[in-house]
């Protein structure tokens, strides 16, 4: 029987990208102590490009939604398409009608909404704004810049390590037992997971590091294959570089059945739908599911969708992008029901920036604050935090009040990104004083816990 064991052109491209992925794997090895009760996940969900929180979360308050439609134009979205939800004390808001599943998380109780967030040095109010010698963060309407500094929780393009690695950094106690990658990003490296000490990796979604040149016919030979590679990679080659390789190769091996297992062995009630954000969902619930197994006490996790740089199609653009959200998250948090894990699992929305109120055309431009979703459990949901902006502000504006930073709608953030992650952070089991030490604006705000976490 003749057989083809030639890699094909995609293969080369998969086992290049997964060369490239393993280099944070580092000394991986399964554990073998007692599983870890006591264990809880960070899921970051960063919409890549700004998503427009303004048509996110609607007021519905006759006075406010009036002022939303005359700010808003073509881009205002009818009172009968959103979806209503309560918030105790601020009274009927809407969802954006792509998101018919956070409003059943919503009013269940799971999700909770934290309005008007950015990036800020300390508290800011509009008369701040005219004065030159006041410190904002830097390049606030640059992509890059922000999606730097909101992964970094660093208000300057400075930050080398991101607050989720940083969280992870001052828990390692939890996680002495395993070697097992703790801080994963599925899809691209994210500076969101990297520590000071613990070392992000990133995977691809359905990428469970089988290597198709172990795949071959007969058995035998591909048994003869891996032989050989295990004597080759644990062989001291007397390069370091070469043994750097090898150790990530053994990792992987390592990996692989635990990944396959975990995809091929785990039934979800609730089906992931078949999209990029899904598929990562899909993994990272996969890999939640070995926490037992492996000794893990803390984890942190970084997925994305892109294409929220909305200048122009929002409508629909954003609709599409939204629906996928609610779906992915939706599916997600059944998942994390399923395992009994739901408590311990906490799911969260970052993006570079807010848009403007005032649309350009068919889209909106670069704005600064935005509402985020935090879901998850252990979440005091159904409530609103933060101070939602007046619309009516905005249709009078001047400089007595701070709900937005120009005429153009642009939010003014009242709560800062190290209040956002702080609460998280706290959640997760960090002290008030390691609280304080990963965010380096903290300490420039009275209050440190927003109180969305239950």
């Amino acid at each position: 029987m003749k057989t083809n064991n030639t890699i094909s052109r995609r293969g080369f491209i998969k086992l290049g990208a997964t060369f490239g992925m393993l280099a944070g794997l580092g000394q991986f090895k399964l554990a073998s102590a007692a599983p870890v009760q006591d264990y809880k996940a960070l899921v970051c969900l960063f919409l890549a490009g700004g998503n427009d929180g303004h048509n996110v979360v609607v007021p519905l308050n006759s006075a406010q939604y009036s002022a939303y439609l005359a700010a808003r134009g073509a881009l205002a979205i009818s009172s009968n398409q959103l979806l209503p939800i309560t918030d105790p004390t601020l009274g009927t808001f809407g969802l954006h009608y792509g998101l018919p599943e956070m409003q059943a998380l919503y009013n269940q109780g799971k999700m909770a909404i934290l309005a008007n967030v950015g990036g800020l040095v300390q508290p800011t109010t509009f008369q701040n704004l005219s004065n030159p010698g006041f410190p904002l963060p830097t390049n606030l309407r640059s992509h890059s810049d922000q999606v730097t500094q909101m992964q970094t929780g660093v208000t300057d393009a400075s930050g080398s390590t991101g607050w989720g690695g940083r969280t992870l950094d001052t828990m390692q106690a939890s996680n002495a037992g395993t070697t097992f990658p703790v801080s994963i990003a599925m899809n691209a490296p994210a500076i969101f997971c990297a520590g000071a000490t613990v070392k992000g990796i990133a995977l691809q979604p359905g990428d469970d590091l089988t290597q198709n040149a172990l795949t071959i016919y007969p058995p035998t030979a591909a048994q003869a294959r891996a032989t050989a590679q295990q004597q080759i990679i644990n062989a001291d080659s007397g390069n370091s570089m070469i043994n750097a390789a090898n150790q990530s190769m053994i990792s992987a091996v390592a990996l692989n059945p635990l990944l396959k297992n975990a995809a091929s062995t785990v039934t979800w009630t609730k089906p992931f739908p078949q999209t990029s954000l899904g598929s990562q969902l899909q993994d990272i619930a996969n890999i939640i599911s070995l926490n037992s197994q492996l000794n893990v006490g803390r984890q942190v996790f970084f997925c994305s969708l892109g294409g929220f740089d909305t200048h122009s199609g929002q409508s629909w653009q954003q609709w599409d992008l939204l629906i996928q959200v609610s779906q992915a998250l939706d599916a997600f948090y059944a998942a994390t029901t399923q395992l009994g894990l739901d408590s311990q699992v906490t799911t969260f929305t970052l993006s570079d920036f807010g848009r403007t109120l005032q649309p350009n055309a068919t889209g909106t431009d670069h704005g600064w604050g935005n509402h985020h979703l935090i879901l998850g459990g252990a979440v005091a949901g159904g409530r609103i935090y933060g101070t939602f902006p007046k619309m009516t502000n905005y249709a009078n504006f001047n400089a007595t009040n701070s709900d937005f930073a120009d005429t153009r709608g642009v939010m003014l953030p009242n709560t800062s990104l190290s209040q956002y992650g702080a609460t998280l952070a706290k959640w997760f089991g960090a002290t008030d004083q390691q609280v304080l030490g990963l965010f380096q604006s903290l300490s420039n705000f009275s209050v440190h816990d927003i109180g969305f976490m239950g």
